[in-house]
């Protein structure tokens, strides 16, 4: 009977062993491969070298800032939003779930040339602050690209927190409040304690797909914003240098990987976490 379970089980798994060799450790062994050698299929470690070079640290540091300060936009917005939406009657919280992921409904690259029609010289904002005498540049700057990826990516960090501040037991904040806290205790001494899987699965969510987005910082940033998604979208799109475009996936990957992992020392196993699609 055994024998018989342990066989099913490996057929049961074969697909996903399959699927994950072909699509995950196959594409990370070329991107290795390319990364370490030359056009002629010769090793070499000049694309290392190549991204030591101080033009492309700059990029790297400035696509980590710009993802934490997304990251951390995203977090102090959409906390208070799901505490708030998680209290409200079960009708008023469908709707405004609906609401949060209506926009995740429609494609990023069209969204991201939305929202550069809504904050360009002539756009739709400067359009009204005319009528006054006023006028903001905003984009091609880094505070487009901020704005971008805070617009794109709230959800992420949303709907996870909501989702764990929605499961919480009721009974442990009407003991807090019977001990004495007040509402902001109650916040700050127990909601957030208990939602802490949440806000890692919110921060990974948004950290990781912002580090290595490409559209958005090209469509709002300019050429003084350039960040690591679009060095490699140039790599293999515009110059056809599959091995550098390689080289600075790998570090990115690295610098995803480090980011999870110090993601996961904060979060508790013991926790529910995760978001409801």
């Amino acid at each position: 009977m055994n024998k018989r379970s342990s066989l099913l089980q490996k057929f049961v798994a074969a697909p996903y062993i399959v699927w994950s060799v072909l699509f995950i450790v196959v594409p990370l062994v070329m991107v290795v491969y390319y990364t370490f050698t030359d056009s002629n299929a010769k090793f070499t470690l000049d694309n290392i070298y190549t991204l030591l070079e101080p033009d492309y640290v700059s990029i790297f540091v400035r696509s980590v800032a710009y993802s934490f300060i997304a990251t951390v936009v995203c977090l102090i917005i959409a906390f208070p939003l799901a505490y708030f939406i998680s209290q409200s009657k079960p009708t008023t919280q469908k709707t405004a779930m609906m609401l949060i992921m209506l926009p995740m409904w429609t494609n990023l690259i069209i969204r991201t040339f939305s929202l550069s029609n809504i904050i360009a010289d002539e756009g739709v904002i400067n359009s009204l602050l005319q009528s006054i005498g006023l006028q903001i540049h905003m984009i091609d700057s880094p505070f487009a690209v901020i704005l971008g990826m805070v617009y794109n990516y709230l959800p992420f960090m949303a709907l996870p927190i909501y989702t764990v501040i929605s499961k919480l037991d009721k009974n442990v904040v009407e003991a807090a409040q019977d001990l004495g806290c007040n509402k902001f205790m109650v916040i700050t001494k127990i909601i957030m304690p208990l939602s802490k899987s949440g806000i890692i699965s919110g921060i990974t969510m948004v950290f990781v797909p912002a580090i290595s987005t490409f559209y958005i910082s090209q469509k709002l940033g300019g050429t003084n914003s350039r960040l690591i998604g679009e060095e490699i979208e140039a790599a293999f799109m515009s110059s056809g240098d599959k091995n550098f475009g390689s080289a600075i996936s790998l570090v990115l990957m690295i610098l995803i990987m480090l980011s999870i992992a110090v993601m996961n020392k904060f979060s508790d196993d013991e926790e529910d976490g995760g978001m409801i699609l």
